[in-house]
């Protein structure tokens, strides 16, 4: 059984998800990567995750409904969600935590921060 953390990366910015590929990569985790909701509903009905690196504003599925269909998911139970997001008002913020999501990061983050709560979120969700 392979212990190593499994990462999936929503986003719909080629430049973010390379990005952030390489970080998560570079700190040694698993990665796949949906570059759009429908990726990453269809990414998460085949193999289970340990933290889902989520945007919202994509073009068909938006990552408020692709982390509902997550919470819904028996296999994603554990699954940590992190909405990586440029919608930074309080209201979108409190619709992520409405939908289910750990943790809420809005855009521009600094990686440092960010690999930081990643390691953080993937502790409180182990057992």
């Amino acid at each position: 059984m392979n212990t190593t953390p499994h990462i999936l990366i929503v986003d719909d910015e080629p430049n973010i998800v390379m990005s952030l590929e390489f970080l998560m990569r570079k700190a040694g985790y698993r990665v796949s990567i949906a570059r759009n909701g429908s990726e990453a509903l269809e990414a998460v009905g085949q193999t289970p995750f340990d933290l889902i690196l989520l945007d919202i504003m994509m073009p068909d599925v938006d990552g408020y409904e692709v982390c509902r269909q997550v919470r819904r998911h028996p296999r994603q139970a554990g699954t940590r969600v992190v909405f990586l997001s440029a919608k930074s008002k309080e209201a979108d913020m409190q619709q992520g935590y409405e939908v289910g999501a750990d943790l809420y990061l809005t855009k521009p983050f600094s990686t440092r921060q960010l690999m930081a709560k990643v390691k953080e979120q993937l502790a409180a969700g182990s057992p």
